[in-house]
């Protein structure tokens, strides 16, 4: 009986023994544990609970740094930026970004609006709300006029409609060229209408083809950077205090201005009288508009803050040269005032019959002499040389005369 109590003995101690040893390494391991930071497993748990969903970017940084209000911003708000783009792009309904500033989300959120002018199912209103905490973010909420469905479907008709259109530039045009061609291309195809729909956006521009100036200058945007050309997207007042936007691109190296909707003849006034479309437009034999305006076709500041005023918070580079504007490379722009010169441009236009003769002077003092000279003397004379030339017995012309802008147009008739 002896024997047999001391062998149960034993291995009740040796269980003890082993329970104290399971102890021991489950302290120690607990121990280390902490020494090397491992999270409790209930704690662990209630955070991921508990994780904010930040938008999930799929795009690289690259893919933004041609655009102009991106490259200004400093590397927080890129990420910030980028956040939104994608939660834009999918239709996202709340984007939870890395901000914790809700004015300076809308704020980055509406400079992406001017730097992505393809997104037209939303323009740029939305409301933003910081939640403070541990971890601080901003939800950001877009209103979007469609669904993605929606939205897929008008893309497509805003892909091929630009693809017909930019069909037509020859292959081997410069930027200059590409500029010009886009500028009167959007001049030609759309009407300006304050009541159209989509108005600010690109869907009004090349699938309605009635829009307004929002409408012209993203689809300028949005031409020109499938061309390669820099361009982006500017806001800002006209003199007379109305909203207002329009481009800036860059052409051979420097930075000018293109405003393509006042480039449509609906912004030209006849003394006394606007030249509309319903009554005095005047076309070619192909349809397109002839009376085209282009003074903002590639402008420098001069030119543009004569009538044009960017929003205060807007910072734009110098524009300083007038090299690639139109009556330049054309021809039409005077620095000085010669008689017989500006008797000679009058006379060339009437004997190869084309539709009108513009003088386009550097500055009010020059344009100032040309005025006086051309109305009381060197108009008649070419008027007369076009009797003579045609053998008319009455002769019928038309004239803009803006001292703003310095430039005299006169419009030719031929029978």
């Amino acid at each position: 009986m002896k024997r047999r109590y001391l062998r149960i003995y034993r291995k009740r101690r040796k269980k003890k023994t082993l329970i104290l040893i399971l102890i021991c390494i489950l302290l120690i391991g607990i121990a280390a544990a902490e020494r090397i930071g491992y999270i409790d497993m209930e704690q662990f748990i209630s955070d991921k609970q508990e994780a904010i969903p930040y938008q999930k970017v799929s795009k690289t940084a690259e893919e933004n740094t041609e655009k102009y209000y991106y490259r200004q911003l400093p590397e927080e708000q890129k990420q910030v930026y980028r956040e939104i783009l994608e939660g834009v792009r999918n239709h996202t309904e709340e984007i939870y970004v890395h901000d914790t500033d809700a004015d300076e989300t809308n704020q980055i959120f509406r400079k992406l609006m001017k730097d992505q002018p393809d997104i037209f199912w939303c323009d740029g209103t939305a409301t933003a709300t910081t939640h403070k905490g541990t971890e601080s973010y901003t939800v950001l909420k877009p209103k979007y006029f469609y669904t993605a469905k929606e939205s897929q479907t008008m893309q497509t008709e805003i892909t091929q409609a630009a693809a017909k259109w930019l069909a037509g530039l020859d292959a081997d045009a410069d930027e200059y060229q590409k500029i010009l061609y886009v500028y009167e291309k959007i001049v030609d195809e759309v009407d300006y209408d304050e009541s159209a729909p989509d108005n600010q956006n690109i869907y009004s521009i090349f699938v309605n083809r009635q829009s307004v100036c929002a409408g012209y200058s993203k689809a300028t945007q949005y031409l020109l950077e499938q061309l390669g050309v820099f361009c982006t997207y500017v806001t800002g007042k006209t003199t007379e205090g109305g909203n207002h936007a329009w481009n800036l691109v860059k052409c051979n190296g420097d930075y000018y201005y293109v405003d393509t909707t006042w480039g449509d003849p609906v912004f030209q006034q006849e003394e006394g009288e606007e030249i509309s479309r319903d009554t005095n437009q005047e076309t070619d034999t192909s349809g397109n508009k002839t009376n085209i305006s282009y003074d903002y076709m590639c402008c420098d500041d001069t030119q543009l803050f004569q009538t044009h005023i960017l929003d205060k918070d807007t910072q734009m580079p110098e524009c300083s040269k007038m090299d690639c504007n139109y009556y330049v490379v054309n021809g039409m722009y005077y620095t000085q005032y010669d008689a017989e010169q500006a008797l000679g441009a009058m006379n060339q236009t009437i004997w190869t019959k084309k539709s009108a003769t513009t003088f386009k002077f550097s500055d009010n003092a020059v344009y100032q002499q040309a005025h006086d000279d051309i109305f009381q003397k060197e108009l008649a004379k070419a008027a007369q040389n076009l009797a003579d030339y045609y053998g008319l017995s009455q002769v019928k012309y038309q004239y803009i005369d803006d001292p703003r802008l310095h430039k005299i147009v006169i419009f030719w008739q031929y029978s």
